[in-house]
């Protein structure tokens, strides 16, 4: 069998015989199943070590309860690769009430369990109780995320960095190619692993800062475990240093012995390099041994979609991509993305739509101004908020083109944007053309869009544009889909207990739901995920930004509320309502008139009589409770249109960006993708 042409890497020793092999040159171990697809970080980190000219072995989901599942290929001649793969582990496993999720589209079959919690931890201490002195090189979003120390919401305390628990030895942050390909290179020239201290974009332990120069010291571990206040200061000098241009070498330090070094971040891909990455042999599928599973579901929901860009100069509080992909903006040429949706037309089950042309904000092809390119981003200031800065470039010309372009293939009939739109970035642009082509050619009865929220200062603390900027963008979407003679909605993503939201904005929002006639089935509880200023918030109590106290939502119970507040028409949530309506002082909301939220529950004697008086004229009792499951569906107007079907997939939060949350299809089904707002869609690693 010939091995010059496409295939999937190894995945066992006969593989490796198979291709004439002695010794695999790196082992790559991952909590996903394999998938070949450039949309899964674990498949261009390898194609790229190939292309480089390394052996690379794939062991995909070990048991790490049996130290045999990771000698698959014996011992690799320069080192293990680590990654808990496209999401981490602990949100992969756990909905935001920290209960176990009944599937795992990255498990062939869905099938949960196939990885542990804190997947990148327990896979390096299993490395390393077989092989003592192995390199071992961590990454992918769990990683790059935890790489130093981070509040962890499932365990409700202060972690240390990823380093100190896995006994990796290097971790990659950020995208990884050109750090790892340095690594490499590094390892192959007989480096020892302890030397690689050189390389941007990673992270790595140090007995001493005999070696460290132009550091800045960040809080140590002990004081921040002491002190949370110490914590928030940290977590922002780490947030102004996501810059290649401007971020300085930071140190962590845990004992006299122990110092963890982050190196500042690897500088971003240049177009021609992005386009190489995504011209790679991708098998564009899961590996044929899951074919008896039923494959991977997490492929079917990106196979036919399209990565254009990476980084998001959008600055949402909640999101990671800031400490993952950073804010300057990378994309891919326009050739390089007909070039891979030629190839998918191609595909035998293609049908002719494309599903998403885009990244973690769809219309972002460009830097948020030219300063950016020698001077890199502002450490004190953002792009988009509070208002749209005067330097901000706003510009769709280039996504148009491009779009354009699709559209006109051979085989397509319809390229949809379903990644996330910055509405107040459109908001920005005077010029109608792109808003206008969106709605004729680009959604199918409703966008989807994120506001988040109502009151002014839970947006402020989301970093988010005020409900006026909003309020806005829907009265020019629907003069626009008067004009080109189509009836669509807007359907708002909504989060709840976000830090700054009391019960009053909450039922402020409830109230705001009822004047606009619709009630959501899906409503986002803020996940408070690894790294991100609103996690900062959750657990310190202070924006770190400004250091001023925040009200943040811990209790489970007062959680609970302010998401049933979201949902107030559905009959299960009747009790939380009444009683968040009644903490909050708004008892006007209970009774009989159409301004009120529900209506005062009859007595126990009148729902007997209820019950007896059905039961005699062999009526069922479940007839209203049938009703009440429909009365969780969007309606705008009477037209009922815009409905959102149930899905438990809605809170597997990437650390960003909308793709975290995950993209719809215009039945209204919710895509399963990596990371949204974590992590996004599997477009981020």
């Amino acid at each position: 069998m010939s091995y010059e042409k496409k295939d999937f890497l190894p995945v066992c020793r006969e593989d490796m015989i198979k291709r004439g092999w002695e010794q695999v040159d790196f082992v790559y171990v991952c909590g996903d199943a394999y998938v070949d697809h450039s949309s899964f970080g674990a498949a261009i980190i390898t194609r790229v070590l190939e292309a480089h000219g390394y052996k690379i072995g794939f062991i995909a989901q070990p048991d790490w309860k049996d130290e045999e599942s990771i000698q698959v290929f014996g011992m690799p001649r320069l080192g293990f690769l680590v990654s808990a793969g496209n999401m981490d582990s602990m949100v992969n496993h756990y909905t935001v009430s920290k209960k176990r999720r009944s599937s795992d589209a990255y498990t062939p079959g869905g099938v949960i369990g196939k990885r542990p919690d804190y997947a990148t931890i327990v896979y390096c201490n299993l490395i390393r109780k077989v092989y003592k002195s192995v390199p071992i090189i961590i990454g992918g979003i769990e990683a790059s995320l935890r790489r130093l120390a981070h509040y962890d919401y499932w365990s409700d305390k202060l972690k240390h960095s990823i380093l100190v628990d896995s006994q990796a030895d290097i971790c990659i942050y950020g995208m990884g190619e050109l750090s790892v390909v340095e690594i490499a290179d590094a390892l192959d020239s007989g480096i020892d692993i302890s030397d690689i201290t050189f390389v941007n974009g990673t992270v790595y332990r140090a007995k001493n800062l005999d070696s460290v120069y132009d550091a800045k010291m960040l809080p140590d571990y002990e004081t921040m475990q002491n002190d949370k206040l110490e914590y928030a200061k940290s977590f922002y000098i780490q947030y102004c240093n996501t810059d290649s241009i401007t971020a300085s070498r930071l140190v962590e330090k845990y004992n006299d012995y122990l110092y963890i070094v982050q190196n500042p971040p690897a500088r971003p891909l240049t177009q021609l390099e992005m386009d190489d990455v995504y011209a790679l042999p991708y098998m564009r599928a899961y590996h044929p041994m899951y074919e008896k599973d039923y494959g991977v579901p997490a492929l079917s929901e990106i196979k036919f979609s399209l990565t254009s860009n990476r980084g998001c100069f959008g600055g949402c509080s909640f999101c990671a991509l800031t400490f993952h992909q950073g804010r300057v903006l990378q994309t891919r040429s326009h050739e390089s993305i007909i070039a891979e949706a030629k190839q998918m037309i191609k595909e035998p089950d293609f049908k002719g739509y494309i599903h998403d042309v885009g990244g973690p904000t769809a219309d972002f092809r460009g830097r948020a101004c030219d300063k950016q390119v020698e001077h890199g981003v502002c450490m004190n200031r953002q792009c988009l908020f509070p208002k749209p800065c005067p330097n901000l470039k706003v510009d769709h010309s280039d996504y148009l083109k491009l779009l354009r372009k699709l559209r006109k293939l051979d085989g397509v009939k319809k390229v949809f944007v379903r990644s996330g739109l910055r509405f107040d970035y459109i908001m920005a642009d005077s010029d109608d053309t792109f808003l206008k082509e969106l709605c004729e050619y680009h959604i199918s009865g409703q966008l989807r869009v994120a506001p988040e929220h109502i009151s002014d200062e839970v947006l402020k603390n989301m970093g988010k544009p005020e409900n006026a900027v909003y309020e806005a963008f829907k009265a020019r979407y629907d003069r626009i889909n008067r004009k080109v003679g189509k009836k669509q909605f807007v359907v708002p993503y909504l989060m709840s207990s976000h830090p700054g939201s009391t019960l009053k904005e909450a039922v402020e929002l409830a109230v705001h739901l009822r004047d606009l006639g619709y009630m959501p089935e899906q409503v986002q509880d803020f996940y408070p995920t690894p790294s991100t200023i609103s996690t900062c918030m959750y657990y310190t109590g202070v924006d770190p930004r400004t250091m001023k106290k925040v009200y943040t939502p811990v209790n489970p119970h007062e959680k609970a509320m302010q998401r049933a507040l979201i949902q107030y028409k559905n009959p299960k949530n009747y009790d939380l309502v009444k009683e968040a309506i009644i903490k909050a002082g708004r008892e006007d909301l209970i009774g009989f008139d159409e301004k009120c939220l529900i209506r005062p529950r009859k007595e126990k004697w009148r729902e007997e009589a209820w019950e007896k008086k059905n039961a005699k004229h062999g009526k069922s009792s479940k007839a209203g409770q049938n009703s009440g499951k429909n009365s969780g569906k969007i309606k705008n107007g009477k037209s009922g249109k815009g409905s959102i079907s149930k899905s438990n997939k809605n809170d597997k939060t990437t650390n960003g960006n909308r793709k975290n949350r995950g993209t719809v299809k215009s039945s209204g089904k919710r895509k399963v993708t990596s990371e949204k707002r974590y992590g996004t869609k599997s477009k981020r690693r």
